[in-house]
């Protein structure tokens, strides 16, 4: 995917420069499969200089621990000491966990995500006002293999996510309550549910015995059913809280937002309207990469970022980008400009985002002007 999206010094769009074209308007983007990387964020000198501060103000005696959640146990490591542990992942090792982490008082508790499991350890250690940060697998696995450790056990995997608190400092993030992730829970499970029944229709087709075809037409007439109550229950949930309930109205203000994308940022995008614009399209996955290297000057792409937040936004920029007059106005010039479908919607959905995150953060409906 190819974006090249510049502005000059009265800011307005320059003519782009792109070599791959897309035949139909909406093309679906390519999307990552890490929802929360870091690749993407800008990682200019001031923000460097802020990285060098934190570290400044670690005492020498800070500890870090580094926490490899599996299933069934759980394998710590200390920094600097490296000392490591091991406790079961039941209620009783949980609580000679967070008993230790109290004595031990550490500067940072890093936990990678893995699919849920971490939830449980983290709340626990949340529950004791210990500092935890959950980070992306993948950021540690490369920071692993840049220091050399190719290696990969659950003991090694606690080590390397000590080392990489220690010298990278991720910040620690509340956790979601209780009423956020049951309605995480259900957003998830809708759009399971709707890949489960993209598969069967795509089955179906291919058939011709007609028993078979019975078989997958009940299939699906469960899955109809149980979407509908999943729908039912996601819209319960915003009536039932008046903070989700005005950022519905405040978010579906905007032409071309409609349930899907609004659920999405409910469940998945808490961030939005306490980032700034650049931030926020970093945090999702649209904002464009600069790739030069010496004289040569590369084409500007998109990586990383929340793929499940970017579908619902390619859905929302493809209805957008015809009937919300500034998304529909702003396609047009870029294809007019020599934009490719493709690159023309991805900076259509970078400007729906940063519309939608400017109407969060300042509390006012969208209106055009």
């Amino acid at each position: 995917m190819i974006c090249d999206d510049r502005s000059d010094a009265g800011g307005s769009p320059k003519a782009p420069r792109c070599c791959k074209t897309v035949p139909e308007h909406g093309a679906p983007p390519a999307l990552s499969a890490s929802p929360n990387s870091r690749r993407g964020r800008e990682a200019s000198p001031h923000a460097q200089g802020r990285v060098f501060e934190r570290i400044e103000r670690v005492g020498e005696d800070a500890m870090f621990v580094g926490i490899d959640v599996a299933k069934e146990r759980l394998d710590g490591h200390i920094r600097p000491g490296g000392e490591a542990f091991v406790v079961m992942h039941n209620e009783e090792g949980l609580a000679t966990l967070v008993a230790r982490m109290r004595r031990l008082a550490p500067q940072l508790i890093v936990l990678e995500a893995t699919g849920g499991l971490q939830v449980r350890v983290a709340a626990a250690l949340a529950a004791e006002a210990l500092p935890v940060a959950i980070v992306n697998p993948r950021q540690v696995r490369d920071f692993a293999r840049s220091i050399g450790r190719l290696a990969k056990t659950d003991r090694l995997d606690a080590e390397a996510i000590a080392r990489f608190a220690e010298a990278t400092l991720p910040p620690p993030r509340p956790l979601a309550d209780e009423q956020t992730r049951a309605f995480h829970a259900l957003v998830t499970r809708r759009r399971q549910l709707i890949e489960m029944m993209v598969a069967e229709k795509n089955r179906r087709q291919q058939l011709t015995d007609r028993h078979l075809k019975s078989n997958i037409e009940a299939h699906l007439a469960w899955l109809r059913k149980a979407l509908q109550d999943i729908d039912g229950e996601l819209d319960e949930a915003i009536r039932n809280s008046p903070i989700w309930r005005a950022k519905e109205e405040l978010l579906k203000s905007v032409p071309g937002v409609g349930d899907v994308m609004t659920r999405t940022i409910l469940a998945e995008l808490p961030d939005l309207g306490s980032l700034t614009r650049r931030k926020i399209a970093a945090l999702v996955g649209v904002a464009p990469l600069n790739r030069d290297s010496g004289r040569m000057r590369g084409r500007r792409t998109i990586a990383g970022g929340r793929s499940t937040i970017r579908a619902a936004l390619y859905m929302a920029a493809l209805v957008a980008s015809r009937h919300n007059p500034v998304i529909a106005t702003y396609y047009r010039h870029l294809r007019a400009g020599g934009k490719a479908p493709k690159t023309a919607l991805v900076a259509c959905m970078r400007k729906l985002l940063v519309i939608l995150n400017a109407v969060i953060r300042d509390q006012t409906p969208w209106k055009f002007a």
